[in-house]
């Protein structure tokens, strides 16, 4: 997209006041937010908390499928620092840059389904109840609420995750009852012998699991299946209570050597609290699991502030008449901020977000691709944008990737402390976009030689991957990033490495329209399939705006062979749907990541109301249930429409961007001093607004129909001619 076609300039003088003074007007009220999204999941959904290196799981959905209903106790939490991913902590047999270090684990993924940690019952007047199911189970992002009706006593759940990482379940009930929980130590599916300890630790009320045993693992891609230590190798489990334990502890070891515990305690109005820890220390563990017994109530205040304070103080504030889409915004950045991890050892050194609970934890490569820029949008960047882009640094200067023959080094797909995945691929050359964005919304050229040096630098020396024909414009940032961090000399390099005269492009997006006998598609495979991303191409700033109309009406529009299915859009076209219909493709009917690049692209050439249309189409479908009228955030649907994949996928945060450069149309540069605005305002709506952190200030913009008020912009503001523009103190 050209934006000197679309843009003229307009001078506008902004309110440039300090922080705290006149400019504090633009920063929004306060909202609890945690409150606004609380949903009812009981029976549609798991329950999911996260903290820092622990996360929850309440009960068990196979791909939306209910399993097992959560209960009364905390049955599925789990310490997850990468430093497995999966099950195993076996070593690589590979040779050379293609080991794959300590903990891949081809197999496992989801090691929390077969924890079994504290599964309550209720003894109510003599009567055992086991394990209730909730009638009602609320989630949050600080916490889940469960509500239980046993024997007419009315039972109230709060469980969460504490700052210190420890997990707390806090109950109370109407009636004075006995509460009954059962565990075991960690045993997987997987596992060969275990090798785990219990004992009672009095003076601390406290059960004190060592885990230990052997599993079989799978480390490297189309190796064998091997054993070895399990992923909690020497960890301890403690389990706590803020009633007495006592003479009620019944331990017993089974043939497998499995550590199995049960125990009794009281429960009224005054209420009990139990918690589970984990750490390789066990006097931390300890610590952290009475900690959250003794200050529950700070601590979960403390949990509630600092969920608020990060979706009120950290991402842009956005609102529009229809109150689903708000919410909709709201919950996508508070599962890209619930994911966020800081591990601080090996080549988990920053913090960064990551993507699946219901799959395996770790960010991805390829969804690195749009969750670096949604990163870029966040107040604190050192915190919640560095490090997406910085994590995989690791990877590049430990000579941990694969290099083909012609000079091509690709990154694995996922990594952790000290392992990663052997699954190889090209997008990394979009994570130098991302990087891009975030100095231009930074100006930190310390970050930006960071990414190059060691990085970029070396990883694209030989050859420059390309994703959706992205390497002009990743040559041309490359370009600059030498230039602005003092590699002059590598300036040259890169202008030889990618031709970009003016014919031999041309000639490049000309030879791939229409082709394989395809009309009016970009870059048709050979063998009929085709996919949404036919259309990420048209993010190139280098794509012929005159194929983008035509391309839009015939495939993207067209609901018999085209992407428009039940809705917005397809990720197989239907004309190729019949021929390839095996399971898989029936499982991914529609995808987040897709249906983001493919309205993306719309966006960036000028596809104006079409590409807004869209968007609102796709959201409305795909990301708000209409039963339950709920936000929610699939992996997938299936062809049919039935949910698939992962509940809580942070594959969905593309769709944040949809939002910020799409529809407001916002992008800015620090170091440029400028704000270009080019918003599409969806027909639907009369007006939209957002708030934006842009340096240490708000910037407030409003959108109404073919006008655009701004204020408290810190640097200059460029809107499209399409807009009329008011501004306070202009």
């Amino acid at each position: 997209m050209n934006l000197a076609k679309r843009l003229f300039r307009v001078l506008l003088l902004c309110l440039i006041m300090p922080w705290g003074g006149a400019l504090s007007g633009e920063k929004p009220a306060f909202v609890d937010y945690c409150a606004r999204l609380e949903q009812e999941i009981q029976g549609r959904k798991h329950g999911f908390m996260a903290g820092n290196l622990s996360y929850y799981v309440g009960g068990f959905h196979a791909s939306w499928e209910l399993v097992e209903d959560e209960t009364i106790g905390l049955t599925h939490p789990f310490h997850h620092d990468l430093r497995s991913r999966g099950v195993g902590l076996l070593k690589s047999e590979s040779k050379g840059s293609e080991h794959t270090g300590i903990g891949n684990d081809y197999s496992g993924w989801e090691f929390y389904k077969d924890t079994r940690v504290l599964y309550g019952s209720v003894i109510v007047n003599g009567k055992l109840h086991v394990n209730p199911k909730p009638r009602s189970m609320r989630w949050r992002p600080d916490k889940l609420v469960c509500e239980y009706e046993v024997g007419g006593v009315q039972i109230r759940e709060v469980k969460f995750i504490a700052g210190n990482d420890a997990a707390a379940s806090v109950i109370s009930s109407s009636e004075p009852v006995i509460l009954r929980f059962s565990g075991h130590s960690f045993y997987h599916r997987n596992s060969v012998s275990s090798s785990a300890t219990v004992r009672m630790d009095k003076a601390k009320n406290s059960l004190i699991i060592r885990e230990g045993g052997m599993v079989r693992s799978r480390p490297d891609p189309g190796g064998p299946e091997r054993t070895g230590p399990m992923v909690y190798q020497g960890m301890s489990t403690v389990l706590s209570s803020s009633r007495e334990l006592g003479s009620t502890v019944a331990l017993h070891r089974d043939e497998r050597g499995v550590q199995h515990y049960e125990f009794s305690v009281p429960c009224d109005r005054m209420g009990t609290v139990l918690s589970w820890s984990m750490h390789d220390k066990p006097e931390q563990a300890v610590r952290a699991a009475r900690t959250i017994i003794e200050e529950h109530a700070s601590l979960l205040a403390a949990k509630t502030a600092e969920c608020n304070r990060e979706l009120n103080d950290e991402i842009p504030w956005f609102r529009c008449p229809d109150r689903r889409f708000v919410d909709v915004y709201y919950y996508l950045w508070s599962l890209f901020l619930m994911y966020y991890i800081e591990v601080g050892k090996g080549w988990e050194d920053e913090p960064h977000t990551q993507t699946a609970v219901n799959n395996f934890l770790g960010m991805h490569r390829y969804d690195a691709a749009f969750q670096i820029k949604v990163g870029s949008w966040t107040r604190t960047k050192k915190t919640y944008a560095y490090g997406n882009v910085l994590t995989w640094k690791h990877l590049t200067k430990s000579g941990r990737y694969r290099e083909t023959p012609d000079g091509l080094r690709l990154l694995s797909d996922n990594k952790g402390i000290s392992w990663h995945s052997g699954a190889y691929g090209g997008e990394t050359s979009e994570h130098v976009l991302g990087a891009w964005q975030i100095y231009q919304h930074t100006g930190d050229t310390e970050f930006l030689r960071e990414c190059y040096e060691g990085h970029f630098a070396k990883l694209f020396w030989k050859r420059l991957s390309s994703m959706a024909m992205n390497q002009f414009e990743v040559a041309d940032v490359l370009e600059k990033m030498a230039r602005l961090t003092g590699r002059e000399e590598d300036v040259a390099h890169w202008r030889k490495m990618v031709r970009r005269d003016p014919a031999h492009v041309r000639r490049m997006f000309e030879d791939r329209w229409g082709m394989n006998g395809v009309p009016f598609f970009f870059a048709a495979p050979r063998n009929g399939m085709l996919m949404t991303n036919g259309f990420w191409a048209m993010r190139s700033p280098y794509f012929p705006q005159v194929y983008a109309q035509p391309m839009l009406r015939e495939w993207a529009l067209d609901k018999e062979k085209g992407f428009f299915g039940e809705f917005f859009p397809l990720a197989m076209s239907r004309q190729s749907m019949s021929k390839f219909a095996t399971k898989v493709d029936h499982s991914f009917g529609y995808t987040p990541d897709t249906a983001y690049f493919t309205l993306d692209g719309m966006f960036q050439q000028d596809l104006g109301q079409e590409a807004a249309a869209l968007t609102l189409n796709h959201i409305e479908n795909y990301n708000y249930h209409s039963e339950w009228n709920i936000p929610v955030a699939p992996e997938a649907y299936r062809r049919d429409l039935s949910l698939f994949g992962d509940q809580f996928s942070n594959f969905n945060a593309g769709k944040i961007l949809l939002y910020l450069e799409g529809l407001a149309g916002l992008d800015y540069s620090i170091p440029d001093n400028r704000m270009t605005i080019a918003p599409v305002l969806p027909r639907a709506w009369e007006w939209m607004e957002l708030r934006l952190p842009i340096k240490s200030e708000w910037t407030r913009i409003r959108y109404e129909r073919g006008r655009v008020k701004v204020t408290g912009c810190p640097v200059e503001v460029v809107l499209s001619k399409e807009q009329n523009q008011e501004s306070d103190g202009s």
